[in-house]
């Protein structure tokens, strides 16, 4: 049987998107103000408010991974992605990543600030390249080069 709550999950997921950005807004903006929101990055300059306050989601709201099975963690993802998609953000995980571990960072973006940009994508990606302190761990991506350059830089004598 499907986890009772997950109806009214994706309901409230989708009532999560954002409204329609007006045509004026959507134009590309000023040099100068590419180049100050560009400044504002560099800078380092922490964002004021978390995905959640925008869509007015809140983690908490979301059962753990255990409550769900594959498919019902997929089907939260997938609606997730897409109202996501709607900020003009986006995720990158790896591919092999387990779902629970996808769906709790996923899940976590809510509690994470950022920009949000009216033309462009901002994502959040969790890779420094590297892969030791990776976050991911043994999934990391890089890891399998990471590893391939450790054998190719050992001196052999």
């Amino acid at each position: 049987p499907m986890h009772p709550y997950l109806p009214q999950l994706l309901t409230d997921i989708t009532a999560a998107h954002r409204p329609e950005i007006p045509l004026e807004e959507k134009q590309p903006i000023s040099f100068e103000q590419e180049m100050e929101e560009l400044e504002k990055w560099v800078e380092g300059e922490d964002p004021d408010h978390s995905l959640g306050y925008y869509c007015g989601l809140y983690a908490i709201n979301f059962p753990p991974p255990d409550q769900l099975n594959d498919t019902e963690i997929k089907m939260v993802l997938e609606a997730f992605r897409e109202m996501m998609f709607t900020w003009n953000l986006d995720i990158d995980l790896p591919k092999l990543l387990p779902l629970p571990i996808a769906y709790k960072m996923t899940i976590d973006t809510l509690n994470q600030k950022t920009s949000i940009v009216n033309s462009g994508f901002m994502g959040f990606d969790y890779c420094t390249g590297y892969a030791p302190d990776c976050v991911f761990k043994e999934y990391c991506p890089c890891l399998k080069i990471w590893n391939e350059d450790d054998k190719s830089t050992s001196i052999n004598f």
